[in-house]
């Protein structure tokens, strides 16, 4: 017999990436020290220190919002959209030129494949830029008022799951609407967002309009209950998302809030199979599962759910499983041991509440931290599994007989972020899509995101929209709102 076909290692160099020893916090257009105490940040796929990380404390909070507040009130609110639009042009344009070193060093610090760093993510935040600074100086016409005005200073805080893609989704309105911004990247995850200062300093950008702070959740915190900021963007857990609102009630400053998701992916009788394989594997395997608007719940119509289990198991063998930085891997590291603690500590509930579990056989590294692709059969509505953010590569599939009954297995959770449908009757993609309880529904397709399209939740998956003309409207106040 011959030996099955094997793939050739094909590792991205790591030559383009010049990692410093110690980073300080970027305050003001240039690097300061800080005044916590400094952190690691290591690559989940090795456990290497790939540097040692400044620590913002309360008066490195209170200097960047200081800075901010200074760059807003002398420069970036008063200067015209066109001219802003200027600054995000070049940034864009220098994204584009220094891909390759930004995708490295996302895989390097995130886990995830270089190919989804190369061909998925750092495109994405170009294009976020590129959309954002045509809509500089057409303001007016983006349906918020006849003259909006920005905000203020914004606070913007960002996990650890799309590092570079968050912040672009962050920074990019921000700065088109006229707002200036403090941002704190994810502990774990700090890298990119340090690279992207060096990027704001090759596109002239002026002093204080971008500020990065990094450390961990009390930085955060400081960030957020600083008197100083106008407006508070979140991409997190639910449980901090409600901590946030909860200590920004009774201000002033504006939030928004983007959270955990469960969606539901819906495969119904007379879907093409073969093409909602893909995109259940794409759904949930995706940056090993750490996507919020993963489909970590598979609802079946129960005719075809053996053939779709069949092809599904085999399509999950194929992936491959290792090295971050190999262009042939398709399943990366989990990014953090704490969050590896958490996907093995689900899965172990799912088979404790009596699902059976079928994951893909490999080998797994000795050294980083990794989770093969898993998925659950005989999950009800009552297993936690079905219920809690797993937030790893870990699929739950249900079954379903009738339209109403996917409708209201899919609706039954929490959360309200995503969901995907798929069938061969646009009127029942329409039907379902409009009694769907979630911001974002995709038809025969998953996990598609583009610049002009706006992304939120309902429910206990946050309130406001990211992305497209509606995610102007974060960052905006009309004429006849008070200013700060």
């Amino acid at each position: 017999m011959p030996s099955p076909f094997e793939y050739a290692p094909a590792p991205e160099s790591r030559a383009i990436v010049d990692l410093k020893p110690s980073y300080g916090l970027f305050i003001d257009g240039q690097f300061v020290e800080g005044h916590g105490t400094p952190f690691k940040t290591i690559s989940p796929a090795t456990e290497e220190v790939l540097s040692e990380i400044a620590e913002a404390d309360q008066a490195d909070i209170d200097a960047a919002v200081k800075a901010a507040r200074r760059a807003y009130d002398r420069v970036w609110s008063r200067m015209p959209g066109r001219e802003r639009a200027k600054y995000l042009y070049r940034i864009a344009r220098i994204i584009q030129e220094r891909s390759r070193e930004l995708a490295v060093l996302e895989s390097l610090d995130n886990g995830k494949p270089i190919k989804e760093s190369r061909d998925v993510d750092v495109p994405t935040v170009a294009a976020h830029f590129f959309y954002y600074a045509g809509w500089a100086d057409k303001l007016e016409y983006a349906g918020h008022g006849a003259d909006p005005q920005p905000l203020g200073v914004a606070a913007q805080v960002i996990p650890w799951n799309f590092p570079l893609l968050m912040l672009a989704w962050k920074i990019a309105p921000a700065l088109a609407c006229g707002n200036t911004v403090v941002l704190k990247p994810a502990e774990t995850t700090p890298l990119t967002a340090l690279l992207f200062v060096e990027i704001c300093q090759q596109a002239d950008l002026p002093p204080g309009v971008v500020n990065i702070v990094t450390g961990a959740g009390a930085t955060g915190q400081a960030l957020v209950g600083h008197p100083g900021v106008d407006k508070v963007a979140f991409t997190g857990s639910t449980e901090v998302g409600k901590a946030i609102a909860r200590s920004v009630a009774g201000t002033s400053k504006r939030v928004t809030l983007e959270l955990g998701g469960k969606a539901a992916n819906i495969v119904f009788d007379d879907a093409p199979i073969d093409q909602a394989v893909e995109g259940i594997v794409d759904g949930i395997f995706f940056n090993q599962g750490h996507v919020c608007c993963a489909g970590s719940r598979l609802l079946v119509q129960e005719s075809v759910v053996e053939d779709v289990l069949e092809r599904l198991k085999a399509r999950m063998s194929t992936l491959r499983m290792g090295d971050p930085l190999d262009k042939n891997t398709d399943i990366g590291a989990i990014n953090s041991g704490e969050q590896l603690k958490r996907i093995r500590e689900l899965s172990e509930v799912g088979d404790a509440e009596g699902a059976e579990r079928w994951e893909v056989a490999c080998d797994l590294p000795t050294k980083g931290f990794w989770f093969p692709p898993t998925l659950f059969t005989g999950v009800s509505q009552a297993h936690r599994i079905a219920r809690e953010e797993i937030f790893g590569p870990v699929l739950s599939v249900l079954t379903f007989r009738t339209p109403a009954e996917a409708l209201e297995k899919a609706n039954n959770t929490p959360y309200g972020l995503s969901a995907g449908v798929w069938t061969d009757k646009g009127s029942l993609i329409l039907k379902m899509a409009s009694s769907l309880r979630a911001g974002v529904v995709w038809a025969n397709t998953f996990n598609k995101f583009d610049p002009t399209s706006p992304f939120g939740g309902y429910k206990e998956s946050g309130y406001g929209r990211e992305g497209g003309r509606h995610g102007l409207e974060a960052y905006l106040r009309t004429p006849h709102e008070s200013a700060r």
